[in-house]
């Protein structure tokens, strides 16, 4: 679901667009205290203006976004959209770890592991050759 909000932010302007609360509110139809609980719960960190006004960037607006399709769309209660979103940080985390993992063991570990000597090939039982593949880039938030 690509938004007003989200197309200009994305239409090749280089530097990040900021929106207010009001702004922000208005587009996607729900009260400015609904986006004020948002935060207080922890769901949305806006970030602030010397003066104290929220400002949301596109990272807040995706998050918004799932927000709002968890508890309009699927019916998701506060708590469990507070839950929902942990678990999709702590997937992320792990994806990460898993791809440093995979990296290191490419780096470090694969090239000695993973070669084809002249033993394993008069062996009763050849080795085959094994290649390791990273995929980057591939996933889909």
């Amino acid at each position: 679901m690509l938004t007003a909000l989200r197309a200009r932010a994305m239409a090749g302007n280089k530097k990040a667009k900021k929106y207010t609360i009001s702004v922000v509110a208005e587009q996607y139809g729900v009260h400015p205290q609904t986006l004020r609980l948002y935060e207080r719960e922890g769901l949305i960190t806006p970030s602030r203006s010397a003066k104290g006004t929220r400002y949301y960037t596109e990272e807040d607006i995706v998050q918004l976004e799932l927000i709002l399709n968890l508890t309009r769309d699927l019916g998701v209660n506060l708590a469990g959209v507070e839950i929902i979103l942990n678990m999709r940080e702590k997937m992320h985390q792990m994806q990460r770890e898993f791809e440093n993992f995979l990296q290191y063991i490419h780096d470090n570990i694969g090239a000695e592991m993973f070669k084809t000597d002249e033993r394993s090939k008069s062996a009763l039982v050849p080795r085959r050759r094994i290649e390791l593949v990273v995929k980057r880039g591939d996933r889909t938030d």
